[in-house]
């Protein structure tokens, strides 16, 4: 039986090495469509394949790390012709997934996010630090490979890193969610979601393309999904906030118009990220709440079973 189910898992790893080399050159190359020139290098604010790299790992293990690499080597290859330069942006986009996903590990991080201390290990210790990798060893790649000066490395670097953590913060509580979500059975709650759906649109569209500064109406479009529906209702609602808003500032529209590419991106980046932040971590917490509460519900149950079985004991001494 042991033996058995090694070689299913053995023999299905070729597919998950398979599956996520397309999934992260598909992704890639999404990216790429909403891709700004920072200091003459092309970067994107939202990276996909580091959120799914780092999901697959979550759900696969270590074995599925040279799709990764596979997918990455696409992605350049369709970008421009692969040199040997390119070796070392490989390396850095396959550690980056991979020490994130070896640092959750170390903590005991769970995929299902119930708890706060899930939300925060994979803020800290699945993005904003592992991501420090990719971007490091990319930028410095360009610079010794001659592609870009010395001087403009710190505005590349910045972006680069913004982009592979956006793309952990996002994607990843988004394919975790979705790998055990379930419609509500309530009438009264799938009215709900379809009501949270159609606001979300209504709601980021008017606050990523209007004229007027309104991108704070997000937050409450991100609690209300949060609170009510947990990671599975602000993980789209993050990434379809994050989504318009890349696009909205790639094209100089709404909030993002009439400012230099800086100021553009240091606006797209703050609210990414504490989009991301709020729908994650108060996602998490009220799970967390909402599990201890439910466990206090079932003690009180045992106890009130357990009084009603010794009453009659009771009676008859």
């Amino acid at each position: 039986m042991v033996r058995t189910e090694e070689w299913r898992r053995l023999s299905g790893t070729p597919l998950w090495i398979l599956g996520v080399s397309v999934a992260y050159y598909v992704t890639g190359r999404i990216g790429l469509l909403q891709q700004v020139v920072v200091e003459g290098a092309a970067v994107t604010p939202l990276w996909l394949p580091t959120g799914i790299a780092l999901a697959c790992l979550l759900w696969a293990g270590l074995r599925i790390w040279p799709g990764i690499a596979l997918g990455t080597y696409f992605v350049i290859e369709r970008i421009s012709s692969f040199h040997v330069a390119d070796l070392g942006i490989m390396t850095g986009n396959t550690l980056a997934p991979v020490c994130a996903y070896l640092l959750l590990r170390r903590v005991g991080f769970r995929v299902e996010l119930d708890r706060l201390r899930d939300g925060v290990a994979l803020v800290f210790l699945g993005g904003l630090l592992p991501m420090l990798i990719s971007a490091s060893v990319g930028t410095w790649v360009l610079v010794l490979a001659g592609d870009m000066a010395p001087a403009r490395f710190w505005p590349v670097w910045a972006a680069w890193w913004a982009g592979d953590t956006m793309g952990v913060l996002v994607v990843t509580p988004l394919l975790l969610v979705l790998r055990r979500a379930r419609l509500p059975r309530e009438t009264y709650r799938l009215g709900e979601a379809a009501a949270l759906a159609v606001t979300a649109v209504a709601v980021a569209v008017v606050a990523t393309r209007s004229s007027l500064s309104v991108l704070f109406l997000v937050f409450p479009l991100l609690i209300w999904a949060a609170v009510r529906f947990q990671l599975a209702g602000s993980a789209p609602c993050a990434l379809l906030v994050s989504v318009l808003a890349n696009s909205a500032a790639t094209e100089h529209a709404g909030p993002f118009a009439h400012h230099t590419l800086f100021e553009v991106m240091v606006n797209l980046q703050a609210l990414n990220g504490a989009a991301a932040l709020t729908g994650l971590l108060l996602a998490a917490l009220v799970t967390e709440q909402n599990n201890i509460r439910l466990k206090i519900e079932q003690v009180c149950e045992d106890l009130a079973e357990l009084v009603d079985q010794l009453g009659p004991r009771k009676r008859e001494e």
